[in-house]
């Protein structure tokens, strides 16, 4: 990664030019604020990922059918999808430190109001205020750590990815432990709702400027960029997008409704599903490995060998009756390649389709295309259910509906992209 003296805070537009005129940071300063980073990220997992083990508990109190809870599981990724745009639009001209507190502020108190609903209408509302927070904050924190470590950016994705699975991993087991003690889901809800705005405030004084405002490092500032598009919405990054829609219809529909296919269809207890569903997680964390290949591999083969893995994987899921060791590993398994390997490849593939000046609308393309249509990936996939069964559902939108996307890439050509080796 860059040490402190290859960034060049110089390289911020005009408006900000007393914000880089900082001096530069130490390393500890630099570990202390990407940890931070970090630690904020994980608990926005967590506050996604603890709402799907407790899916038959609060569709139990409310009354909710299987359609109504497998929306109310992925629809917050409506409020990210409707946050990408302008998020990044915002980012390239606004304080990203800025855009990221609020962000995290946001989807806190969202989270904190989801035991305060009275039904169906109010309980969405907050999951989709919760997701604008969240994905304000994906794209803010995507767009900070790719310009200031732009030479290891899939690496620095892969570590933040890392935090993210851990929260992955705990969220279930503590959600449920959480239940299990107080006799009530709400209880993890208001626990991690509180943790986020703890980390807003410490980062308010402690993630400092000059890590969250870098916009490019001396070695592309003696770059030209001529060989690529002028506009950030090209061949690479539509491609990317078509590919990025269907990674989160596959991903999120699967996630979604895990625990309850695990209950529901194969009888597992709370606690095994939620066991299972940390698994998930638990193979999140391979996102460092995942983001060092896409900074070494060609990324485009990478993320179709991705996209075919977890087609593969959900075949053992949903065609086999298998037991919860197996359906643990098997939940590994998607974790590397769905989490793991996907998300922070797709992340940085569109950050490397266009121009460095032009990042922060990258980052929110790709929130916009990962988690627009995720949205409506857990109601899709429980209608499929409902018609079909738990195994047809399964092959129609975790096992073949990724093939889409591996079309898509094929249409990517890794030779446009600003890290590209140019003769």
């Amino acid at each position: 990664m860059n040490s402190p003296a290859q960034v060049d805070l110089g390289a911020v537009p005009v408006r900000d030019a007393a914000r880089g005129s900082a001096a530069p940071l130490s390393r500890v300063m630099i570990g202390v604020g990407f940890s931070l980073l970090t630690l904020s990220y994980l608990v926005n997992a967590m506050d996604r990922q603890v709402f799907p083990p407790l899916l038959p508990n609060i569709r139990q109190e409310y009354g909710f059918s299987l359609e109504q809870g497998g929306l109310l599981a992925t629809n917050f990724t409506l409020g990210m999808a409707i946050a990408g745009l302008p998020a990044g639009y915002l980012l390239d001209r606004f304080r990203r430190k800025t855009v990221l507190l609020v962000s995290i502020v946001i989807y806190s108190l969202g989270t904190m109001a989801t035991p305060l609903a009275t039904g169906f209408a109010d309980m969405t509302v907050y999951r989709v205020v919760s997701g604008f927070g969240e994905g304000m904050q994906s794209a803010a924190i995507f767009a900070a750590v790719g310009a200031f470590f732009a030479h290891r950016r899939g690496l620095a994705f892969g570590a933040i990815g890392v935090g993210y699975s851990l929260g992955v991993f705990f969220s279930p087991l503590i959600g449920v432990r959480l239940m299990s003690a107080h006799d009530t889901w709400h209880s993890p809800f208001y626990l991690f709702g509180a943790a986020g705005l703890l980390i807003a405030a410490v980062s308010l004084f402690l993630v400092r400027p000059a890590l969250t405002e870098a916009t490019a490092d001396k070695a592309a500032s003696t770059r030209t960029y001529e060989y690529m598009p002028a506009s950030p919405y090209n061949r690479n990054t539509l491609a990317l997008a078509v590919h990025s829609v269907v990674s989160g219809v596959a991903v999120y529909g699967f996630i979604g409704l895990y625990p309850t296919y695990l209950i529901s269809s194969l009888h597992y207890s709370s606690e095994q599903a939620a066991l299972a569903m940390s698994f998930l997680g638990f193979g999140g964390m391979l996102a460092i490995l995942g983001g060092w290949l896409g900074d070494h591999a060609n990324q485009r083969n990478l993320l179709i060998m991705s996209l075919l893995a977890c087609s593969a994987v959900s075949v053992g899921v949903y065609q086999t009756h298998a037991g919860v060791g197996t359906q643990c590993a098997l939940a590994f398994l998607m974790g590397v390649f769905g989490l793991g390997f996907l998300y922070p490849n797709t992340n940085s593939a569109f950050q490397r389709a266009v121009r460095p000046e032009q990042i922060g609308r990258a980052s929110g393309l790709f929130v916009t295309s990962y988690y627009g249509t995720a949205a409506f990936s857990g109601l899709l996939f429980a209608a499929l259910v409902d018609s079909l069964g738990w195994r047809q559902a399964g092959l129609l939108q975790v096992t073949l509906l990724p093939l889409v996307g591996v079309l898509a890439l094929t249409f990517v050509r890794t030779s446009g992209f600003n890290n590209a080796v140019r003769r």
